[in-house]
């Protein structure tokens, strides 16, 4: 007599358990959350622009003004972020690896700039880079002007700045293990060597967020940059400024045009500054698979 083997039922695997439960309900909050905050202003800056049709937007956007307000906005911004991704990573570096006196006071004025209103810092930066200014005089004398000019905007955009690249690279640069580090001095790596082809790949994604953020809030800055900028049209007049006289003159609808053409050139840089992100983490993550 032959006894046909029943089929075990095969054990389905455990589903893993959320900490969230809900996971529709959540991103239906999430989503509907960020609508009211962030899309339907957008739309809403977009649909009144929009009045003016393409031809007046046009007209807008290549008014000699309202190019170079723009050039000023985004050149400074992009040349404080640069900056502040050079020097902030430097400044994380420091705070990570070296112990010295003061250490925790330094560390804490890193944030002062968040803390501080803006137009407090824009005075203090005024007062000091001023052709009276402690610094201001001794760099007037050599020929340097900073305040009232793109120079002094690219200053008060780097002092707002700072913080975000430092907070950003400081905590990836706290996990990259030193072993790394000492095993290429062993194979007989230079210290340029070890940092180029050791440290940096894995900090090149902190950094370039650390510099997407300081370059997002520096677009858009006004109250630390109209007192050192002297808003001279065409030589130190920024966007948002040039946004607010248009609101003090009913002209409602030149406002919203020059807001939409910050918003489509942020979201374009943004966009491609997001894209070089995740290259570089997909390149880190291939390179250390």
């Amino acid at each position: 007599m032959s006894s046909t083997a029943l089929p075990i039922p095969a054990r389905s695997a455990p589903r893993r358990r959320r900490v969230i439960p809900g996971f529709g309900l959540s991103l239906g909050y999430t989503l509907a959350w960020l609508g009211l905050i962030v899309l339907i202003p957008l739309v809403g800056v977009f649909v009144k622009a929009s009045g003016l049709g393409f031809s007046g937007l046009w007209q807008i956007w290549t008014e000699p003004r309202v190019l170079a307000a723009l050039r000023i906005s985004f050149g400074t911004a992009l040349a404080a972020a640069a900056f502040n991704a050079v020097m902030g990573t430097l400044v994380a570096w420091v705070f990570v690896r070296y112990r010295f006196p003061g250490k925790r006071i330094f560390d804490a004025m890193i944030d002062l700039p968040f803390a501080l209103p803006t137009a407090v810092a824009g005075i203090a930066l005024t007062a000091l880079y001023g052709p009276t200014g402690w610094i201001g005089q001794w760099l007037e004398g050599a020929g340097i002007k900073v305040a009232y000019t793109p120079l002094g905007i690219t200053v008060a955009l780097i002092f707002i700045g700072l913080p975000f690249v430092v907070r950003v690279v400081q905590p990836v640069l706290a996990e990259v293990e030193h072993e790394l580090e000492e095993a290429a001095a062993t194979l007989g790596a230079s210290r340029w060597q070890t940092v180029t082809r050791v440290v940096l790949p894995a900090l090149w994604p902190a950094v370039v967020a650390g510099f997407a953020l300081a370059f997002a809030r520096g677009v858009g800055e006004y109250g630390s940059v109209i007192f050192i900028a002297g808003n001279l049209p065409g030589v130190s007049e920024i966007a948002p400024l040039l946004i607010t006289i248009k609101l003090e003159e009913f002209d409602y609808e030149g406002a919203t045009a020059i807001a939409a053409a910050m918003l489509l050139l942020s979201f374009v840089l943004l966009l491609a500054i997001n894209t070089l992100q995740s290259r570089l983490q997909r390149a880190e993550k291939r390179a250390g698979g």
